[in-house]
């Protein structure tokens, strides 16, 4: 009788998210920068894609993606990585366990990853909103450091430490709850493809409701220019964003954030399921 497989430990788990995440986010960096160019522009989907598409090129919609990278293997690797560990550290690793642990272990990574990888965020964002020639890596990071000091690669901290909160819990927990669900009711094991494939996706949708204000208010606030701050903080930008354009602009780019939530989500766990049973671990 074959032994049980392991659970990965923490640092074990963290290697295999951000081998993930950065995998993922090539295929899906395209539409992450058209979501941001449609909050920044208030302009609508197709004007984006073929503004972009006409006026810089096919490879400026990958414009950013260094700074994906390294926000993947620093933020989304602590997310999506950790979570696993965290989660069975507080008591929440079954498949009965209370919801709000599952959340609170998503919102607890979630949160720390968004701490670590806020400079990229902050980078990433100020590249993909550029429509103009492409700002070299070493140029970028040093208009920031020149106008704004370290200060500068943490603006939108505090919107992008809730965002991520909100959106682990809500992806994690959803997944997590989702594949219990999804397992009764075809009989499929909790590593079946299709029992990742229909989990993840459940999840990416639920995270589109819960993220879109938090995502519109992070692009705002770390979009603004290297040499001057046009909001105070979260709450300001919140309430200049709703006087501007009304309640519902808090959602706006929501059909590219679900259509980048949704294949991240599922490439993203797929590939991290397939990790862990590659290694002997037990699978999320």
């Amino acid at each position: 009788m074959s032994a049980a497989p392991r659970k990965p430990n923490l640092i074990e788990s963290i290697a295999m998210g951000g081998a993930s995440c950065v995998f993922a986010v090539n295929f899906t960096h395209p539409i992450e920068l058209v979501k941001t160019r449609m909050q920044v522009s208030g302009s609508g989907l197709g004007h984006v894609v073929g503004t972009t598409f006409r006026n810089e090129g096919a490879a400026a919609f990958w414009k950013g993606i260094v700074w994906a990278w390294g926000r993947e293997a620093s933020y989304a690797s602590i997310k999506l990585g950790g979570y696993a560990p965290v989660r069975d550290a507080i008591g929440a690793g079954n498949k009965d366990s209370p919801f709000y642990l599952k959340f609170a272990a998503g919102a607890i990574t979630g949160g720390v990853g968004s701490c670590v990888g806020n400079p990229f965020d902050v980078l990433k964002t100020m590249a993909q909103a550029n429509k103009g020639e492409a700002v070299g890596l070493a140029q970028l990071v040093g208009n920031m450091y020149k106008d704004q000091g370290m200060a500068g690669f943490y603006r939108g901290l505090s919107a992008n430490v809730m965002r991520a909160c909100v959106l682990n819990a809500t992806k994690m927990g959803c997944y997590d709850i989702s594949k219990g669900y999804v397992t009764d009711a075809t009989g499929w094991t909790r590593k079946d493809v299709r029992t990742v494939f229909c989990s993840a996706t459940l999840a990416g949708f639920f995270m589109t409701i819960t993220v879109s204000p938090f995502d519109r208010i992070r692009t705002a606030l770390m979009n603004q220019p290297t040499d001057k701050k046009i909001y105070s903080g979260f709450l300001d930008c919140a309430k200049k964003t709703i006087a501007e354009g009304g309640v519902m602009s808090l959602w706006r780019g929501f059909v590219p954030i679900w259509a980048r939530f949704a294949p991240t989500s599922t490439i993203q766990l797929l590939t991290i399921e397939a990790l862990y049973e590659m290694g002997g671990y037990q699978t999320l």
